[in-house]
């Protein structure tokens, strides 16, 4: 068990995960008279498990949880809220358009990976690897069971841990996420805005904004801006230098843009294109969905900038993306 003093009154908490990425950093902050958690985890055995163990090691009195905010609506971090709900009684807050989208993708409906499913088919995916990847993602809405009752949440600041911390909306990894920040001890709760290691999946997904890499480029811009000391991602280490970091992001949407824009020369489907760029990695139909998701959502940064077009194939509905001439590496 994993639980690390930031400072006074806020905790860090590692709860493990079924991901190469193995924790989702969770925070755990200690109020005038109770407790705030941001993030929860995935609903499976060894989470649960930690969050009791965390309790009793701090002492905590499941019905003192005052208020349980989900930074976005992926199974890793909203998974346990509704377990969490029904043990502690506390309200959970998460944004209007994340809220819709969880019910999407996770209720019984099926409908958001349903209709992942037919993007797969319409940009070429093969059948068997198509339905595969549809199963998958139905297979998710069972770890975030029982299903909180959400509070939407529209504020433009909270207190966590005693201290005022604004509000800031950053869609890109999703649609509704939100970030915290602190600006008297420059702390940012960065969730997976901006991640130490490796950079957050920008997704193409049903039902979502049409452009999400040029949202996830224009929040990551607003977060730099602020002046931050510390910032504390979902996932992998303190990142103690954002700008840097942010830069690095940006470097790496900048290469993969130029280097799915060389591959569309002539004409080729986004599961084609997706292909050439994981070839290295061999991709269960997990890995799959997020790699087709953010190889659409480059595509389609490149569409509106006006750098490629896309077409039907001839005599079919596939999706084809196309672009003139090459251009190097850097420009």
């Amino acid at each position: 068990m994993q639980i690390r003093a930031i400072e006074e009154k806020i905790y860090r908490i590692a709860v493990p995960i079924p991901f190469p990425m193995k924790y989702v950093y969770c925070y755990l902050f200690q109020e005038e008279d109770g407790w705030s958690i941001v993030d929860t985890g995935f609903n499976y055995p060894e989470a649960t498990e930690v969050w009791k163990k965390v309790f009793s090691e701090l002492s905590i009195i499941p019905s003192s949880l005052q208020a349980i905010y989900v930074t976005h609506y992926h199974p890793d971090h909203s998974g346990l809220a509704g377990w969490m709900q029904k043990w502690s009684g506390a309200p959970v807050y998460i944004s209007v358009k994340d809220g819709e989208t969880f019910d999407l993708a996770f209720s019984d409906k099926k409908v958001m990976a349903a209709r992942f499913g037919e993007i797969c088919k319409e940009n070429g995916v093969p059948e068997e690897l198509m339905f595969d990847i549809q199963d998958q993602f139905e297979k998710m809405g069972e770890h975030v069971r029982p299903f909180p009752a959400f509070t939407f949440f529209e504020k433009d600041e909270i207190i966590l841990g005693g201290d005022r911390w604004q509000v800031i909306h950053t869609p890109g990894h999703s649609d509704g996420m939100f970030c915290f920040y602190q600006q008297e001890k420059q702390l940012l709760l960065a969730a997976d805005h901006v991640l130490a290691r490796i950079t957050p999946n920008i997704g193409l997904w049903p039902y979502g904004r049409e452009n999400p890499l040029q949202d996830y480029l224009q929040s990551l811009e607003e977060i730099s801006s602020l002046d931050v000391r510390c910032a504390l991602p979902g996932h992998g280490d303190l990142i103690l230098d954002l700008p840097k970091r942010i830069n690095e992001i940006h470097l790496h949407h900048e290469q993969r843009l130029n280097e799915m824009y060389n591959l569309v020369i002539g004409g080729k489907t986004a599961f084609e294109v997706a292909r050439e760029v994981f070839k290295e990695r061999q991709l269960n139909s997990h890995q799959w969905r997020f790699a087709i998701a953010e190889t659409l959502a480059h595509l389609e940064y490149l569409y509106f900038s006006g750098k490629i077009t896309k077409s039907k194939s001839a005599g079919s509905y596939t999706t084809v993306y196309t672009a003139d001439s090459y251009i190097e590496a850097g420009t």
